[in-house]
């Protein structure tokens, strides 16, 4: 059950606060002085403070329940404190809802608004402490991971990212091959880099081949080598990508577009570590960690015969799927940050902007249109008119257009993780227009 804390000198009032939130399964405890309040805030459990304004007789000036909140807010940062007040004249209220104060309520109070007020902003409070609570979990294994790891200097923050570079942490020692799939752009060589860095062969060369950007016929030289005269140019025998990675690792980007006859070879490779150049009947032995990395939909491969199912179940023994940019929103502004360097900040409508884009080209379009915006910006704020997007129907305008309700803020804070000016953004909102919607609607500050 959840408790409320009334902090009153007038008996009266407290007794009928407590038997109104009796009806309503809420508990409550009475203190009849500011001093007796912030004793006991320090020996229970208290979801929400109703506190008086006055509390020495003849006095209306409100200064000591000035005094109290600050004392609280200085104490329980996070907790809702609610305001009672009998004044004429609301103003000092109306400042301290402003410096943080969850809501003001005149005497005598509407029993209905009372209530619904508190009981939004205990689920409102319980909502922020499990979110801190996860927050403060991802953010611990965050650094978890940063002690324990090299990660190459990758940028992240949502959760989705945070699984496949625990997971590549995890298999980085294992001499397994590791199949990294999704979109173009999204960082899967990066991930390759943090399963090299962390292995057992991390002292050992990292080579890279995109078969994506050779023409069939060459890639089988570019992986094997190639004797003097095995091909059309070939004037003396050069040495392949897996004699090059020998003792280290081979990432082989876009692994789908290997032709039948180079998938054959690769997997005796990763079956015995044993191959021929081109055009030489020497077999060649080496030891390299293959890591793989595809956009392609392999198993749709399969079945047109067009990829081997045995290369794919060897390559596959474990699989990172790296979500596109989209489906991790978290990563944008953080990147989008990283990328401009620490000289330049976004405005809340360019991050609104970047929120609301749909990232077709992933990472690698965001790092372009980071660069451009860099470049063209006439200062050092990056406004949304630097970044060249098309124009984005999801921004909400600061004026006018569609008026978030309290759950799409709500929602926008809890994706934003707390951060109110990331949540503002995403809603298309100054922070302190976001802020003065908060305070209307009884939304406490995280």
């Amino acid at each position: 059950m959840p408790t409320v804390l009334i902090i009153d000198d007038n008996a009266a009032v407290a007794i009928a606060l407590e038997v109104l939130f009796s009806l309503h399964d809420i508990d409550a405890l009475r203190a009849a002085s500011p001093e007796a309040g912030l004793d006991m805030l320090e020996r229970h459990n208290v979801d929400l403070v109703l506190q008086d304004m006055n509390f020495t007789a003849d006095t209306t000036s409100g200064e000591e329940g000035t005094a109290l909140f600050r004392a609280i807010r200085a104490r329980h940062p996070e907790l809702p404190v609610i305001l009672l007040t009998a004044w004429t004249h609301l103003d000092a209220a109306v400042d301290l809802v402003k410096g943080g104060a969850a809501d003001y309520l005149a005497k005598p109070w509407d029993d209905n608004r009372l209530i619904a007020t508190v009981h939004n902003l205990i689920e409102l409070g319980q909502t922020r402490r499990a979110l801190q609570q996860r927050l403060q979990t991802e953010l611990r294994q965050r650094r978890e991971l940063e002690r324990g790891y090299d990660l190459r200097g990758m940028v992240w923050q949502d959760p989705a990212t945070e699984r496949v570079v625990h997971l590549a942490c995890q298999v980085a020692r294992a001499d397994v091959p590791v199949l990294i799939s999704g979109p173009n752009g999204t960082g899967k060589e990066r991930i390759a880099e943090i399963i090299q860095a962390n292995s057992a062969v991390r002292d050992g060369p990292f080579v890279v081949l995109n078969c994506g950007a050779l023409p069939a016929e060459l890639i089988e030289a570019e992986l094997f080598g190639a004797d003097a005269g095995a091909y059309t140019g070939a004037s003396k025998a050069r040495e392949g990508k897996f004699e090059a990675a020998d003792g280290g690792t081979l990432f082989l980007d876009e692994i789908g577009n290997l032709p039948l006859a180079g998938q054959m070879k690769l997997l005796r490779v990763l079956e015995t570590g044993r191959f021929e150049r081109l055009g030489s009947n020497r077999e060649r032995q080496v030891k390299v960690r293959v890591v793989s990395a595809t956009n392609a939909d392999l198993q749709a491969m399969i079945r047109a015969g067009s990829f081997r199912e045995d290369l794919f179940y060897r390559l596959n023994v474990i699989e990172l799927r790296l979500p596109p940019l989209a489906g991790r929103p978290a990563d944008i502004l953080p990147l989008a940050q990283h990328f401009l360097g620490d000289g330049k900040q976004l405005h809340p409508s360019a991050q609104a902007a970047l929120l609301a884009h749909a990232w077709p080209g992933n990472v690698r379009e965001l790092k372009n249109v980071m660069a451009r915006a860099g470049l063209l910006a006439a200062g050092d704020l990056i406004k949304v008119g630097d970044l060249g997007l098309p124009a984005t129907a999801g921004v909400v305008p600061e004026d006018g257009g569609r008026e978030p309700d309290r759950d799409a803020i709500g929602l926008a804070l809890s994706r934003a993780g707390g951060v109110v000016a990331q949540a503002a953004a995403e809603l298309g909102l100054s922070r302190q227009a976001l802020y003065r919607r908060m305070e209307r609607l009884g939304i406490a500050r995280p």
